[in-house]
């Protein structure tokens, strides 16, 4: 009895180190905190039926089980995406200190990256999300959302300061 309560305890103690890496990437693909957190827990499902010893990189898997939980929903949402009366606005997610001003621009940066990510199919939202906010390399991206990493764009060069746009006065 002994042996399945330690594997319990080490399943557990993986990941309670990342929930809220998971609960963030859940959240910007899916844009709600509720379908989020239901995806955390689907997470934590799969991941308590896992071969620890078998795992590499605890940290990534974790990262591929909640992309493809994330996946899923968004699928299962647009088969049977209901008619909305109006403009689809997403859930804001307010993080910043009680600071009228830092409300106001985290939550107009929420929504404008919400509408944009709207736009993105699924599979493109969870690449950009990896590699954008947790700069997850391409080929670990690649691997989690069952790609080639062939299509990689070419390394960012920073612009000459001539071509740099001047800063608004």
């Amino acid at each position: 009895m002994r042996k399945g309560s330690d594997q319990t305890d080490r399943t557990t103690e993986a990941f309670v180190v990342h929930p809220n890496l998971l609960f963030t990437v859940a959240y910007e693909m899916l844009g709600s905190a509720a379908d989020a957190e239901d995806v955390l827990r689907e997470t934590w499902l799969r991941w308590s039926g896992v071969d620890l010893d078998a795992v590499p990189d605890q940290r990534a898997y974790l990262v591929r089980l909640a992309i493809r939980r994330a996946l899923d929903r968004l699928r299962a949402m647009k088969r049977r995406k209901e008619s909305y009366v109006g403009p689809w606005l997403p859930e804001p997610l307010l993080t910043a200190p009680d600071v009228a001003e830092d409300i106001e621009l985290a939550e107009s940066m929420s929504m404008a990256l919400m509408l944009v990510l709207e736009t993105l199919s699924p599979t493109e939202r969870a690449v950009f999300v990896l590699r954008e906010a947790f700069a997850i390399g391409y080929d670990e991206i690649a691997d989690a959302v069952g790609k080639s990493p062939r299509g990689r764009p070419p390394a960012r060069t920073p612009l000459p300061p001539a071509r740099r746009c001047p800063p608004p006065s």
